[in-house]
């Protein structure tokens, strides 16, 4: 059922965002950065990035932490319009659009928000297939200067919300959330469509490193980098540096 109503869809936004904080202020969550300053819970004092994020842990994203001068595309069908007024009320500035619909228009203010905010795209979003990358953050990262982030996150115990074509990830409650940050990657200005192809395959396996670490270290098997201190919001811990390899 499509809920056309604005105000029963901004009351649909508030009431999930109370109960998100809720369950997610039950929670830890711990950070693994593979260099310093990428982490946007953390500091507003870092460079802006391209976050690179699987659609089905957007909401991990937003809630298990306060991201700070943010903006993120969203998809213009109905699901989106909620997600939207979510975003906003977290304080991050919803950029509507899809490679279906109002692409064109959703590139131009990404790359106007790119100027001074992060950017959060979830590129196998909005129709799947799960975890396939498309070409739009590489576009993105190529005309706007921006470097691109590989980001992944799980949790010891969740819920999977099933989907069309993806499922949506919630911690249960008091579990621990883990997040994992690789070194950005720079794309060159003004790619053509064989640059953006090859950085498109390069960055999908580097996210499908990001998903074998952070899965890892719910595991109990911490990267082979520093951990970085969590966020205050949710329950945490102060990490203590992981212990490298001897060389």
């Amino acid at each position: 059922m499509k809920i056309r109503n604005r105000f029963l869809t901004r009351l649909l936004a508030w009431l999930a965002v109370r109960l998100m904080r809720m369950l997610f202020l039950s929670c830890r969550r711990k950070d693994f950065a593979e260099v310093p300053d990428i982490n946007p819970y953390e500091s507003n004092d870092i460079e802006r990035h391209l976050y690179c994020i699987w659609h089905d842990q957007v909401v991990m994203v937003l809630f298990a932490g306060r991201p700070v001068e943010f903006a993120g595309l969203v998809s213009r069908h109905q699901d989106g319009s909620i997600l939207s007024d979510a975003m906003e009320m977290v304080g991050v500035q919803p950029v509507r659009g899809s490679s279906s619909r109002g692409g064109a228009r959703a590139l131009r203010e990404l790359m106007e928000a790119a100027k001074d905010r992060h950017v959060a795209i979830t590129p196998d979003g909005p129709r799947g297939p799960r975890h396939e990358l498309k070409a739009g953050i590489v576009y993105l990262a190529s005309q706007s200067g921006r470097k691109i982030v590989p980001v992944a996150l799980t949790c010891r115990r969740m819920w999977k919300i099933r989907g069309n074509w993806t499922d949506m990830m919630l911690p249960k409650p008091f579990t621990t959330i883990y997040a994992v940050g690789l070194r950005p990657l720079h794309v060159p200005p003004d790619l053509d469509r064989d640059g953006i192809e090859r950085f498109t395959q390069s960055l999908q396996e580097e996210m499908e490193r990001a998903e074998r670490l952070v899965n890892e270290a719910a595991a109990g098997r911490a990267p082979k980098f520093e951990a970085v201190r969590s966020d205050r919001l949710v329950r945490s811990d102060r990490l203590q540096p992981v212990e490298r390899d001897a060389a």
